[in-house]
């Protein structure tokens, strides 16, 4: 298994789709990373060389962020959102969805499962 930025990619698979398994690093952005490299997209991990490799590596260095890297600077990101106390801040301290969703019915993702409260089961009449 080649090892590229810290992160063991899979031999069976050609080059394009192994770069994905990389945090940060999308179907789109390996085709521009081997494109940059001068590598076929259809070459298996595998087949490549040592220079290969390490063409890629340098230009994953050079030009983004990935990995815990990128993890940690999305962790940042959120956690000056909440110090600031904006809208998409507070949605985020509860768990609730940030960008408009409606949450009487769905939005079970951020919410997690349901929690049955015991509601009334109807007014009883006085006599």
């Amino acid at each position: 298994m080649p090892r590229i930025v810290g992160v063991d990619v899979p031999n069976n698979r050609s080059i394009w789709i192994a770069l994905t398994y990389i945090f940060g690093i999308g179907k789109h952005t390996s085709s521009l990373i081997l494109k940059e490299a001068g590598i076929e997209e259809s070459v298996k991990a595998a087949d490549l060389s040592e220079d290969d490799i390490s063409k890629i590596s340098r230009i994953i260095d050079q030009k983004y962020v990935v990995g815990g890297e990128l993890r940690r600077h999305i962790s940042q990101n959120i956690a000056r959102l909440s110090s600031i106390k904006c809208y998409r801040g507070v949605r985020h301290r509860r768990g609730l969805p940030l960008r408009g969703q409606k949450t009487k019915t769905n939005a079970r993702t951020r919410k997690g499962p349901r929690k049955t409260v015991a509601g009334k089961k109807g007014v009883k009449e006085k006599r």
